[in-house]
């Protein structure tokens, strides 16, 4: 979906002013549509979760997908893995591991899928700061595969990832889906749970297995319950 810059600007609880000071500074990405700025979100996801911005709860949800129930961030790291100790001495070394240890039909071409990602690094790094990033394609990658998975890789030694905070990178999430729609789902769930101190905590310390899923589902319930109350809240 695109956004306006009233759109985003309610988003991020800032002025218009702001946002238009923002993208021309280039610290916002923007595009122009009919000599209007539109933004997406996915890449506004990213944005926020890289510069730690408070933003609306608005911003983690999808209108588009109202009545369709958003993936799970629980099952989607159980279908894709958790991984630890993952090789790689730079990020086509470490991204190339992830690919091959993503849980994907024989007919995916891994190849392309490590191309896709390579290229989206070198437009513009998926590292969210703290050692984290978020590999995925600039635009949404559509694979013939059930349901959307997010694979979790713990690096044996932390990569520079030209992350916007400096630090090398030592976690990665991987999100792969079989719609566009999904995916922006799952992004959304992920960036949602990386804002949360104790989920976020977690893979700092590189918990096991257990204690990541166990918080996952506790942020699933949490969305839940912020989309059943929303309609009420209405602020």
């Amino acid at each position: 979906m695109q956004l306006t810059v009233r759109e985003v600007a309610q988003l991020l609880a800032v002025s218009e002013k702001t946002v238009y000071r923002w993208v021309g500074q280039r610290k916002l990405p923007a595009y122009r549509v009919n000599e209007q700025l539109r933004f997406n979100r996915a890449e506004l996801l990213e944005w926020a979760s890289a510069n730690k911005a408070q933003v609306s709860p608005e911003l983690f949800a999808e209108p588009e997908s109202a009545g369709t129930p958003a993936p799970s961030l629980d099952q989607a790291l159980r279908d894709g893995g958790i991984h630890y100790r993952v090789g790689g001495g730079d990020t086509r070394g470490v991204l190339s591991s992830v690919v091959e240890l993503m849980r994907l039909p024989d007919e995916v071409d891994r190849g392309f899928l490590l191309q896709v990602l390579l290229a989206r690094e070198a437009l513009q790094s998926t590292g969210i700061g703290e050692g984290i990033a978020i590999p995925h394609p600039r635009s949404p990658i559509v694979l013939h595969i059930a349901r959307p998975s997010v694979t979790l890789c713990f690096l044996e030694r932390p990569v520079d990832f030209a992350a916007l905070d400096g630090r090398p990178v030592h976690a990665l999430f991987t999100l792969v889906s079989p719609t566009a729609r999904a995916h922006l789902q799952l992004l959304s769930r992920v960036a949602y749970a990386l804002r949360d101190e104790a989920f976020r905590s977690l893979i700092t310390r590189v918990a096991s297995r257990d204690e990541i899923l166990a918080a996952a589902a506790r942020v699933d319930g949490e969305v839940a319950a912020h989309a059943a109350g929303a309609p009420a809240a209405g602020v």
